[in-house]
């Protein structure tokens, strides 16, 4: 039995989400009251009243990542949108290299979900400069809000299906094959830098970046959020830096300060 939610009740959760998240689910009734029902039961409530009375009162930091978790998608797998990871290797690292302000790239994967996204990337970075004769530090940041697919990611261990796309010689040469999958290299793992960050949060970083990814995830935003979050990534970037994000996304042309590349990638200047 599908559990129904009072438009009060929905009204105070969406408003919250919304504040708290940038995450849009005005529009989402049946998605929330399908994504949480369940969850709502099996933590003891009879209804969503007695539930957004207790999450709104409590903001238990636990309570509010499985929320996040259930009304959002974290489905991802390696070299997903595989057109930005051959960008980022063929175009940007190159022009990174080229105009170089130091020897540690800005890059940063602004939503880094399970660790699918980061680690093809810090495979990229290690192929790429790891034959050149200057030492590079390439770590990388790779931020997200919620705690549990953080975990997972920083485990990095993976079904095959995740793998699907992985050239074979990459599969042989960063992961590890056990009973419970394919776990990324210790050299892969300790280049990738995960923190929990909240994208509606300031972005005070102790460097700029040369690329961003974010991508399937302003999806969820409304336009002025989207926007607010657009320019504190402008800001974010060293001039000439890039930001790629998901090919079924794209930038307010009228309020954008970015140049258009083509679908889903973006230059600052």
């Amino acid at each position: 039995m599908l559990l129904e939610i009072k438009q009060e009740d929905f009204v105070r959760l969406t408003k919250f989400i919304l504040a708290e998240y940038g995450i849009n689910l005005t529009q989402k009734k049946n998605l929330i009251e399908g994504r949480l029902g369940k969850t709502i039961l099996d933590k003891g409530f009879a209804n969503f009243t007695d539930y957004v009375d207790y999450l709104l009162r409590t903001k238990s930091p636990d309570d509010l990542d499985t929320l996040i978790n259930r009304v959002t998608t974290n489905h991802t797998y390696f070299m997903r949108e595989n057109s930005h990871f051959e960008f980022f290797q063929d175009v940007i690292l190159p022009d990174v290299e080229k105009h170089a302000r130091s020897l540690s790239p800005g890059v940063w994967s602004a939503a880094c979900s399970s660790g699918e996204e980061p680690y093809t990337m810090s495979i990229i970075l290690r192929e790429y400069f790891g034959n050149k004769p200057q030492k590079w530090d390439t770590r990388m940041l790779a931020t997200d809000i919620s705690k549990r697919v953080l975990t997972t990611a920083m485990k990095g261990t993976y079904s095959e299906d995740s793998l699907k796309e992985i050239p074979e010689e990459w599969k042989r040469k960063y992961f590890t094959k056990s009973a419970e999958g394919y776990t990324v290299t210790k050299q892969i793992r300790d280049n990738v830098i995960f923190k929990e960050f909240n994208l509606m949060d300031p972005i005070k970083f102790k460097m700029k970046f040369d690329v961003i990814f974010c991508r399937n995830v302003m999806i969820y935003f409304d336009q002025p959020t989207k926007d607010a979050l657009v320019q504190r990534f402008f800001d974010a970037l060293n001039p000439g830096g890039y930001l790629l994000i998901g090919h079924s996304e794209t930038l307010n042309k009228a309020t954008s300060p970015f140049t258009y590349l083509m679908p889903a990638t973006y230059r600052k200047g």
